[in-house]
């Protein structure tokens, strides 16, 4: 029978998706702010160091953004409630943005980055885990993520555009108060909106917030069945393909600023008598997910309701490999038609649309999944897996490019394409399978049931032996 998805979201949802926004507002303004502060002369109010030095400072920061919410999300697994998490993560990037208002040195840099990534580690994947719990019906996540995805563009756009002008009239540090006051204002809305989030958040993933208490001291020791055994090897699986995406990904911008555009530009960047920016192709993008989130959730949603149903996690993963392989493409035949003159701006506009349209239906959709099927103890654990991809990613696409650089334009941006093209093939093609080790059909189900149900017999009996132990070492105790 056809499942009726609503679009009817929780208001916490609404509430969680906000402080993105602030926090997206903050970091995004940020990590612009301190490299051009820490390269900036001491004269027009910067620290006076070295490019290379501001560049090192910026990619450690988003590197290490992506690498931290791994031992966060243990934190809020097993330890402390996700929802108490969050406020003390914001809390910290306030302080970090306020060393950074005052620095005087690269060591004050460094340790806003150090606070600033800590923080990361206890807001990001914890903000997105608590998201995957207000929803009952899981066939609204894929909506609820590409939505949320918007919303996460929305700060980032916002955070750039008016950082940059406050910048130029009152100075980079004066900025630094803004982000940091900016985050201190999210704590404050997270902790006032903890009322919308019901249960979501307030122990430990490993804790299901909704089951009986006295259940619960059982359910921590209950061992990870078969099936979720398979659902972590398909997060890890997917998290695999998201390197591929995030590396060419990343990549991209290069292009951009040293192939496209710069002193020997392949392309031409005006229009009329007016330069257009290449910052702007940033600012495509993000504007381009804001538009996007919506129509990808309406879409996901009318899909879900009609006859055939939805795409499976594995063949939209596919996707927005397929279309990162189209847009790499463009860039390849841009080069050929080009010939020995600049490109029109056109051939650039094309590819960040086919970018961005990879992007938006591959990334909000790997929260999505693994909300979906991540053991509920593991959920924050697994959503830092497939975060911790892209800082190996982050970590890769630079030498990536340098290597390239050896071989003609065309050559490089064709390969890279079908690189892509063959890797979501390969993932279409197994799909279906792939699926099939998230959700069983009915034979391999009962299977699995019937695995877990011997699995728990055989705990039950090892708590009794235990018990019966402890009974005994405690009555031979008392007759001693």
């Amino acid at each position: 029978m056809q499942k009726n998805v609503t679009n009817k979201r929780p208001a916490g949802f609404y509430a969680a998706c906000i402080a993105f926004s602030f926090e997206r507002f903050a970091f995004y303004a940020a990590k612009w702010l301190m490299t051009v502060f820490v390269a900036a002369t001491i004269m027009d109010g910067g620290l006076g160091l070295s490019t290379g030095e501001a560049a090192r400072m910026s990619a450690n920061l988003v590197a290490f953004t992506y690498l931290l919410p791994l031992f966060g999300g243990y934190i809020s697994d097993y330890l402390i409630g996700a929802r108490y998490l969050i406020p003390i993560g914001l809390a910290l990037m306030g302080v970090g943005y306020l060393l950074a208002w005052k620095a005087e040195s690269a060591g004050a840099i460094n340790a806003m980055v150090i606070l600033v990534s800590i923080g990361t580690g206890l807001f990001k994947s914890q903000n997105n885990a608590i998201i995957g719990r207000l929803f009952k019906d899981k066939t609204q996540l894929d909506a609820a993520y590409s939505t949320q995805y918007s919303f996460v563009n929305i700060g980032s756009f916002i955070g750039t555009t008016i950082i940059g002008i406050l910048a130029a009239k009152y100075g980079y540090r004066f900025c630094f108060l803004v982000c940091a006051i900016i985050v201190f204002i999210d704590a404050i809305w997270y902790i006032a909106n903890y009322k919308n989030f019901g249960n979501a958040g307030k122990k430990p993933f490993k804790i299901n917030e909704n089951a009986d208490p006295n259940e619960v001291k059982n359910e921590e020791k209950v061992p990870l069945t078969k099936l979720e055994k398979n659902r972590i090897f398909a997060i890890i699986l997917v998290s695999f393909f998201s390197i591929i995406f995030w590396i060419f990904w990343y990549l991209a911008s290069l292009p951009v600023l040293f192939h496209w555009a710069g002193e020997t530009a392949a392309a031409d960047w005006t229009i009329g008598s007016f330069e257009v920016p290449t910052a702007w192709f940033d600012s495509l993008n993000a504007i381009l997910c804001i538009i996007l989130g919506p129509i990808l959730g309406a879409y996901w949603t009318k899909k879900a309701n009609s006859p055939k149903g939805d795409f499976n996690m594995f063949q939209k993963t596919a996707l927005g490999i397929f279309l990162l392989g189209l847009s790499y493409i463009v860039f390849g035949s841009a080069e050929i038609a080009r010939g020995t003159g600049q490109a029109s701006l056109i051939w650039i506009i094309l590819f960040g649309i086919l970018l961005t349209l990879g992007e938006m239906v591959f990334s909000p959709l790997g929260n999505s999944f693994i909300a979906k099927y991540a053991p509920p103890q593991l959920i924050t654990t697994m959503m830092s897996v497939w975060v911790l991809a892209v800082f190996f990613s982050g970590k890769s696409y630079g030498a990536i490019y340098d290597f390239t650089q050896q071989f003609p334009f065309d050559k490089v941006m064709f390969t890279i394409a079908a690189i892509a093209i063959i890797s979501a093939a390969i993932l279409w093609f197994f799909s279906g399978k792939l699926q099939r080790l998230v959700e069983p059909d009915a034979a391999d189900r009962a299977e699995y049931e019937k695995l877990h149900n011997i699995e728990k017999k055989e705990n039950i009996n090892k708590k009794s032996i235990k018990t019966e132990e402890t009974i005994t070492f405690e009555s031979d105790d008392e007759n001693n």
